[in-house]
C-alpha cells in the first residue's frame, strides 16, 4: 500500500512538473530561510553558554533611574569598584569577585611599542570566575601575582612565534604604569558568541595604578570596570538580588558635599545578571556590542513567516489544482478507497514534497552559511548530530511543513463525492469557499512581503538620517586621537600640539575629555545659588576645543588662555589645599544650550554673567561658585538613539584629558600621515591610536545597517515566494478559464482587455494586503524609531512605495501567462465544444 503511494505520488508530481518545480523550489526557499534565521537565533541565545559553570557566574550591573535633576535612566554594565568588596563582605553565597575593565594595554618588545588587540585589566583571579579554557598554565592561579599576565592564543602566537611563551618577561605600559610582566598563561582564543572580547589580561594593584584618581577605588560615583561574581553552587541569584535594595542603603554612604545632602544610591538599583544573557540585555558595557532581544526575536518570527508563505502557497496551488484530481479521487472512491485512504495518499505526497525541499532547503543553507558569517561577523556552524545537533529538529520540521501543507488540501479533495463528479463529467474543484481561501491566503503572503519592504525601507532612512543629522560640530575634516591620558602622552601633550597646529593641511588641534562615542560619561548636581540641583554632564576642555570641533558659541565668549579665571587645572595627584583654594577663589564655565535651559537660566545671552554651584573637586573642598561666560551649542557625542546630554565645560591645561581632537583640510590620508610623524616624534613610547570622525559615526549605526540588509533579504525571498506561487496559481487559472477567454474573444474582446481582467484578478489580493501590512508595519516602525531620541517623520512615502512595488511585481508575474492565453486563437478553446 506504501509502495503504491508513493509510486502514485512520484507519478503526480511528474505529470505536473510546473506545479512540482513550483512547490518544491518554494518550499527550499522557505526552509532554508527558517532554517539560517533560527541558527542565527539560537546563535544569539548562545552567547557564554560554553562557558564551564556558567549558571553560576553573574556581573553586578548598576541601574541609573530617573531623578528630579534630570538624570536618564539606563543599565550599566559597568559598576563602582568599591561595590565589589562591600558584596562579598555581605553576602556568604558570594564565592568570589574579581573587578576587570577593558583599558589601552601597550607592549614594549625590542624597543618597538605595539597595542594589544584587545586588552583587560583586573584586580584578581579573573579566570577562577570566568574559567575560560587554557592551553597553557592553570586557570586558578595564572592571575595570582599582581604582574602576572595572560595572553590568548593568537596574541601569543603574534608576541612569541612558536616558541613556549609561559614564564617570558615582557614590559607592558597602561594608563600611567609602565612594569615588566611575566607571562603565566595562555588561553584558547574565545569564539565569537561570547561578551568578553579580550586577548590580553593584565593583573593589577589597583590602590597603585589608580594612585592619581583614588576616588576610583573608594567612590561609589565612580564606574569604570565591570564586576564579575561567582556565586556558590546553590545560591538563589533572585534571593540575593533581592536584598540588594537594603545591601545599598547600608554601604553607600551619603554625598556631605552636595547641597542638599544626597546619598547617590537614592537614584540607583543593583542587579545580578547571568553572564549567559549579558548579550542580549539592555546594557551598555565594555565588551563585545550587544545584541537586541527583540529584534533577534522579531527575526525569529520573520523565519516562521517566510516558512508559512512557502505552506501556503503549497495550500493554495493544490486547491487550485484539485480540478485535475477530481475524477481520480472519484474512481478511487468508486474502487473501494475510504477517505481516510485518500487523506493518507495526499499527506503522503505532501510529505514527500516537503522532504524534497528539505533536502535542496539544506544544500541551499550549507552554501549560505558562510557568506552570512561574515556578514554577521559570526561563527555559525551546522551540526547535525549531538545535543546541539539540528537533525531531529529538521525531521520535525519537515513532518510539521508536510502537513502544515497537506492536511487542508488532504481533506478538501477527499470530500469529492464521485456520484457528483462522475454524473457531470466535470470537477467539483470550485467548491464554495475554495476560492476565498486562495485569495486570503495571497493577501496573506503579500502583506508579510509588503510589510518586510516597508521595514527595510524605514530602517535604512532611518540610519542615514542618524548617520548624516546635524550633530552640533563638523564631523567632516575630524580626526579623534584616543589614549592622550596616559603619562608619555600627558607629558609630551604641549609640544605635541604645537607640533600639529605647525603643519600643513592641520587647521587645528584640542584636547578634551569626551570624544564622539568615547563611552565615558560624568556627571555631576549643578545648582543656581539658591535653586534645586539638576545633574549636568561635566567635562574638561582646553581653549582650542570649541574651535576644533567647529561648535557654535551663541553667546557670551570661549575660554581664553589669558584669563586666569578661567583656568581650572587642579594637581595631580589631588592635593585637598589647592583644591580649597580653587573653590574660594572661583572659576568661569561655558554651559551647553540645553544645560542653560535646564538650570533655568532662560536664553543663551541671558545666562552669560549668571553663577551656578557644583562640586569641582572632592567634597571636602566644597562646593564651588562658579560664573557663566558663554553658552554653545549642543553637541551629539553619542548615538542618536540617546539624548544629547547637557553639559557644563570647564577649563584645564591637564590632568582631565581622554582623547585629542584634529580639524585638517584637504585630503584625510594625507593628513593621517602627518598626524602619525609629528607623533612618532612626541610621544616614541606609545603607538598611534586615531580615527577619522566619519568612521566612527558610520560604526555607530553598523547593527542598524545590518538590521535593514537582513530585512531586505528576507523581503526579497518573501516575494520570490510569493511570486512563485501567483504564478502558480496564474497558470492553472488561465488554464482553466481558457474556454471563457475563448468566448470573450469571439464576442469582440481585445488582447489588452484579456490581459486587464487577469491582471485585476490577481492585483485586487495586492491591493488588500497593503491595506493589511500598512498599519501593522506603522505600529511596528514608530515603536522601533521611538527608541531614537532623534527620528526621522514617518511619512506614507515608504508604505507607498513597497505598495506600488509589490502590485508592479505581482502585474509583472501574472502578465507573462495573460499574453499568452489572451494571444492564443479562440478556435483551439472551443473546436471540441
Amino acid at each position: 500500500m506504501w509502495r503504491n503511494y508513493l509510486t502514485v505520488g512520484i507519478r503526480a508530481l511528474l505529470k505536473n512538473r510546473v506545479y512540482a518545480v513550483i512547490n518544491i523550489v518554494g518550499l527550499a526557499i522557505g526552509l532554508a530561510a527558517c532554517l539560517l534565521i533560527l541558527t542565527y537565533v539560537r546563535y544569539e541565545f548562545s552567547y557564554d553558554n560554553w562557558l564551564p559553570d556558567a549558571e553560576n557566574t553573574y556581573e553586578l550591573a548598576t541601574e541609573y533611574l530617573p531623578s528630579p535633576g534630570g538624570q536618564q535612566p539606563g543599565l550599566s554594565l559597568t559598576t563602582a569598584y568599591v561595590a565589589g568588596g562591600a558584596l562579598k563582605k555581605d553576602f556568604p553565597q558570594v564565592e568570589q569577585v574579581v573587578w576587570a575593565s577593558s583599558q589601552n594595554v601597550t607592549f614594549l618588545q625590542d624597543g618597538t611599542p605595539t597595542a594589544a588587540k584587545k586588552s583587560l585589566i583586573t584586580d584578581g583571579p579573573l579566570f577562577d570566575i570566568v574559567r575560560v579554557p587554557f592551553v597553557r598554565g592553570n586557570a586558578a592561579t595564572a592571575l595570582n601575582d599582581p604582574h602576572s599576565l595572560v595572553l590568548s592564543e593568537s596574541e601569543a602566537e603574534a608576541r612569541f612565534g612558536n616558541s613556549d611563551p609561559l614564564g617570558k618577561t615582557v614590559t607592558i605600559a597602561a594608563g600611567d604604569m609602565t612594569a615588566d610582566y611575566r607571562v603565566t598563561g595562555v588561553f584558547k582564543d574565545l569564539p565569537k558568541n561570547s561578551h568578553f572580547d579580550m586577548t590580553t589580561v593584565v593583573r593589577i594593584d589597583p590602590a597603585d595604578y589608580f594612585r592619581k584618581t583614588p576616588d576610583v577605588v573608594t567612590s561609589w560615583t565612580w564606574s569604570n570596570g565591570e564586576m564579575y561574581v561567582r556565586l556558590k553552587p546553590g545560591s538563589d541569584a533572585k534571593a540575593i538580588e533581592a536584598q540588594l535594595s537594603a545591601w545599598k542603603k547600608r554601604n553607600i554612604p551619603d554625598d556631605v558635599g552636595s547641597n542638599p545632602v544626597t546619598n547617590p544610591g537614592q537614584f540607583e538599583d543593583f542587579h545580578l545578571i547571568n553572564v549567559r544573557d549579558l548579550h542580549l540585555s539592555r546594557g551598555t558595557g565594555q565588551g563585545r556590542p550587544n545584541g537586541n532581544r527583540q529584534s533577534v526575536l522579531t527575526f525569529g518570527v520573520v523565519a516562521l513567516l517566510i516558512l508559512a508563505m512557502a505552506c501556503m502557497n503549497f495550500t493554495n496551488l493544490a486547491t487550485a489544482r484539485a480540478s485535475q484530481r477530481a475524477r481520480e479521487v472519484a474512481l478511487r472512491k468508486v474502487l473501494g478507497a475510504n477517505r481516510q485512504q485518500l487523506i493518507t495518499q495526499f499527506v503522503g505526497e505532501s510529505m514527500l514534497v516537503s522532504s524534497i525541499a528539505m533536502l535542496i532547503a539544506l544544500a541551499l543553507a550549507e552554501l549560505a552559511i558562510r557568506p552570512l558569517n561574515a556578514f554577521l561577523d559570526a561563527d555559525m556552524t551546522f551540526s547535525y548530530f549531538g545535543l546541539s545537533g539540528i537533525l531531529l529538529p529538521v525531521i520535525g520540521l519537515t513532518v510539521a511543513v508536510g502537513l502544515a501543507g497537506g492536511l487542508y488540501p488532504a481533506f478538501y479533495l477527499s470530500r469529492f463525492e464521485p456520484a457528483r463528479i462522475l454524473k457531470a463529467n466535470k470537477s467539483a474543484a470550485d467548491a464554495e469557499g475554495s476560492g476565498r481561501l486562495r485569495s486570503l491566503l495571497v493577501i496573506t503572503q503579500f502583506a508579510v512581503s509588503i510589510g518586510l519592504i516597508i521595514c527595510t525601507s524605514v530602517i535604512y532612512a532611518q540610519t542615514e538620517y542618524a548617520r548624516n543629522l546635524d550633530a552640533g560640530y563638523k564631523r567632516d575634516g575630524l580626526l579623534q586621537l584616543n589614549g592622550i591620558a596616559r603619562a608619555p602622552a600627558e607629558a609630551a601633550a604641549p609640544t605635541l600640539l604645537q607640533e600639529l597646529r605647525k603643519q600643513p593641511g592641520i587647521v587645528d588641534a584640542a584636547r578634551v575629555s569626551l570624544g564622539i562615542a568615547s563611552g565615558n560619561n560624568s556627571t555631576t548636581d549643578v545648582n543656581v545659588p539658591g535653586g534645586k540641583p539638576v545633574t549636568l554632564g561635566v567635562y574638561g576642555v582646553d581653549a582650542h576645543a570649541f574651535d576644533t570641533l567647529g561648535m557654535h558659541v551663541l553667546a557670551g565668549r570661549n575660554f581664553s588662555e589669558a584669563i586666569a579665571m578661567d583656568d581650572s587645572t587642579l594637581p595631580n595627584p589631588p592635593d585637598l589645599n589647592a583644591e580649597k583654594a580653587l573653590t574660594a577663589r572661583g572659576v568661569n564655565v561655558v554651559l551647553s544650550e540645553s544645560a542653560a535651559r535646564r538650570l533655568g537660566l532662560g536664553s543663551p545671552a541671558s545666562a552669560v554673567g549668571k553663577q551656578v554651584q557644583y562640586v569641582v573637586a572632592s567634597n571636602e573642598a566644597g562646593t564651588i561658585t562658579a560664573t557663566v561666560v558663554g553658552v554653545v551649542s549642543d553637541v551629539r557625542y553619542r548615538s542618536a538613539r540617546d539624548p544629547v546630554q547637557p553639559i557644563i565645560y570647564y577649563y584645564v591645561t591637564s590632568g582631565a584629558f581622554n582623547q585629542l581632537m584634529v580639524r585638517f583640510s584637504g585630503d584625510p590620508q594625507v593628513a593621517l600621515a602627518t598626524v602619525e610623524r609629528v607623533w612618532k616624534r612626541a610621544v616614541p613610547g606609545l603607538p598611534l591610536n586615531a580615527r577619522f570622525v566619519d568612521d566612527i559615526i558610520h560604526d555607530l549605526y553598523n547593527i542598524d545597517e545590518k538590521s535593514a540588509q537582513l530585512f531586505g533579504m528576507f523581503a526579497i525571498l518573501a516575494v520570490v515566494i510569493g511570486c512563485l506561487g501567483l504564478f502558480g496559481l496564474a497558470a492553472f487559472t488561465a488554464e482553466r478559464r481558457t474556454k471563457e477567454i475563448g468566448i470573450r474573444k469571439v464576442l469582440g474582446a481585445r488582447t489588452r482587455d484579456i490581459v486587464r481582467l487577469l491582471v485585476w484578478q490577481f492585483s485586487r489580493p495586492v491591493l488588500i494586503a497593503n491595506l493589511v501590512a500598512w498599519p501593522v508595519a506603522w505600529w511596528l516602525m514608530r515603536g522601533w524609531l521611538n527608541g531614537f531620541d532623534t527620528r526621522m517623520t514617518l511619512t506614507p512615502m515608504p508604505f507607498v512605495e513597497a505598495g506600488v512595488l509589490a502590485i508592479a511585481i505581482a502585474a509583472g508575474t501574472i502578465s507573462a501567462h495573460a499574453i499568452k492565453v489572451a494571444q492564443a486563437s479562440p478556435i483551439k478553446a472551443l473546436r471540441y465544444e
